[in-house]
């Protein structure tokens, strides 16, 4: 028999919608834990509740508490690992899950983007899919895994595109990595491997902060006077900002703040082409770190891990570049 342990975190899918109202808020009785799902004849569920949050409530320390849950079953025996969480910040744990286990032993994500009494609930299947597919021998070494919508997604990539749509979970550029079909579980792409590095706790403050034609560098003047641990920019096309910004900036960089730059868009990768006076090419000479492919948040939680390491600066930058 193949153990799987099932940690409910709560979310929508754990959710129900009132009748009068129309308010979507948290159950008394998580609905999943007496709901009839089919699962494969091998496998033994082993089921946990280890908290009930809506994920906007969802912070670091949850996440490593998920990790450090997650770890100790797989000392004690347990094969593979399915979490059930909000979607709001599902791809932020995903990746912390990602960052820090890696391939450790199979953990698929999943969730729901209406709750258990509504029409046309996603949830209980999405619950099943996933199961099926942290029982296939084909999720080993495949690090986290996002199952939605029947496709199966890597957590590095995968982020919430929809505010209410069942298909909010997508992967720009690269699509999913695999299908759930009626009978099988499709794996479609190899995946590269990205380095990991475990922590034991998540200490720091590192702010978010989206560029924007016309921006100033007061922002940036006053974050120069707070005591941050890093910061991530939301940099404008492949990573340029306006050039009123870069004093405060290298200010940020004199006082040994890593500050990380990811692009806005929705598509493509940062990356230092542009040689002008604000342009990707300066910033990466100042001391700016262009993070390779991940959007803003998930660059936040990897800066976090490197603070908790704690790393050296170039590991710092072969870390946050790779």
């Amino acid at each position: 028999m193949k153990k799987i342990l099932v940690l409910h975190t709560g979310g929508t899918i754990a959710m129900k919608e009132d009748a009068v109202t129309g308010g979507v808020s948290p159950d008394v009785a998580n609905p999943l834990m007496d709901a009839t799902i089919s699962i494969p004849t091998d496998v033994e569920l082993v089921v946990e509740d280890i908290f009930n949050l809506p994920s906007p409530h969802i912070t670091p320390r949850h996440m490593l508490k998920i990790k450090e849950r997650i770890q100790f079953a797989k000392s004690a025996g347990i094969d593979s690992i399915v979490i059930t969480h909000g979607t709001d910040t599902l791809e932020e744990t995903a990746f912390f899950l990602d960052t820090t286990i890696g391939n450790q032993l199979p953990i698929v994500i999943t969730g729901a983007m209406r709750s258990s009494n509504e029409l046309g609930s996603d949830g209980l299947y999405n619950f099943e899919s996933a199961i099926r597919v942290a029982a296939c021998p084909e999720a080993q070494d495949k690090g986290v895994l996002v199952v939605m919508n029947d496709e199966i997604h890597s957590a590095r990539y995968v982020t919430k595109t929809h505010t209410t749509n069942v298909a909010t979970f997508r992967t720009p550029t690269l699509g999913p990595i695999g299908l759930v079909s009626k009978h099988r579980i499709l794996f479609m792409q190899q995946l590269v491997e990205t380095p990991h590095w475990d922590v034991s706790t998540v200490d720091g403050l590192i702010p978010i902060v989206k560029a924007y034609a016309g921006m100033h560098g007061d922002l940036f003047e006053a974050l120069v006077q707070t005591e941050i641990d890093g910061l991530v920019i939301e940099a404008l096309g492949a990573g340029n900002l306006p050039p009123e910004t870069l004093a405060p900036l290298q200010k940020m960089l004199d006082k040994q703040i890593p500050v990380v730059l990811v692009s806005r868009c929705f598509n493509g990768i940062a990356e230092p082409v542009y040689d002008y006076q604000g342009g990707g090419s300066e910033l990466q000479k100042m001391g700016v770190i262009f993070c390779n492919s991940i959007n803003s948040q998930k660059a936040r939680i990897k800066l976090l891990i490197a603070k908790n390491c704690p790393l050296s600066p170039e590991e710092l930058s072969y870390f946050m570049e790779n």
